[in-house]
């Protein structure tokens, strides 16, 4: 019984956390399964995507892999690239995600952009189990994305609508998240270097090669950057 109250009580701290999340979540998960329905799939591909791959971005991007010709590698190699921001996120999170028991996997395959943010910065009220409040964000937000997907999928083929053009949220999403991130920072150098490196490789290898030369280019250049001022700084503090 008391097992229950302390379920009940992590869930109703985490979902308040979680209702920004639901409104922007159905609003891309409804685009998405449009989206899918338009580009020829039936409402179970967004349904059965968004369980198992749970990762927005990717997502959209695997509508025109399906569709495309069948590259594992490049497929492989693409996913790695565009997910390779969750490397950082599992490292910031080994120490919150440790000892909970069978729901550590579950935290870590759930874990999105959202989902860490809320879990790595929420002051989790005193008496709530951590493991329960952050598998409840994560099941909440999990679930919200495979809603949205799933009614997309549904109307996307209930309503008679021209849905032309419609693959033009996955650019605008990123263009949004491109401006969000350049309003947020101080220097734009990342910013001018990732367009500057996207520019180039579109140059070189042509619309339809360039994206994981320049994802892999900006990683190296932007690693390498890293690598040399954390050196600079090191170098700074010796001599003072």
């Amino acid at each position: 019984m008391q097992r229950h109250k302390d379920i009940k009580k992590a869930f109703l701290a985490a979902f308040p956390h979680t209702v920004p999340i639901l409104a922007g979540f159905l609003f891309l998960g409804l685009s998405y399964g449009i989206y899918m329905n338009a580009s020829g799939f039936s409402f179970w591909y967004p349904m059965l995507m968004s369980m198992l791959i749970f990762a927005g971005s990717m997502e959209f991007v695997a509508v025109s892999i399906l569709l495309g010709g069948f590259h594992p590698l490049q497929t492989f190699l693409l996913t790695i690239v565009i997910n390779a921001r969750h490397l950082f996120y599992g490292l910031s999170m080994l120490d919150r995600y440790r000892g909970h028991g069978r729901k550590d996997l579950y935290l870590i395959f759930g874990m999105c952009d959202e989902t860490f943010s809320i879990n790595y910065t929420a002051d989790i009220p005193e008496g709530v189990d951590p493991g329960w409040f952050m598998t409840f964000v994560t099941l909440l937000n999990h679930f919200y994305w495979v809603l949205g997907a799933t009614l997309g999928g549904l109307l996307g083929g209930l309503l008679h609508i021209n849905t032309k053009g419609i693959e033009f949220v996955m650019t605008a999403m990123f263009v949004v998240i491109f401006l969000e991130q350049w309003r947020k920072e101080k220097s734009h150098e990342s910013g001018v270097l990732g367009l500057g490196i996207s520019l180039l490789c579109l140059l070189v290898f042509g619309r339809d090669h360039f994206i994981i030369p320049s994802m892999v280019g900006i990683l190296v250049v932007l690693s390498g950057m890293r690598i040399y001022t954390r050196q600079r700084e090191k170098g700074r503090e010796e001599v003072v």
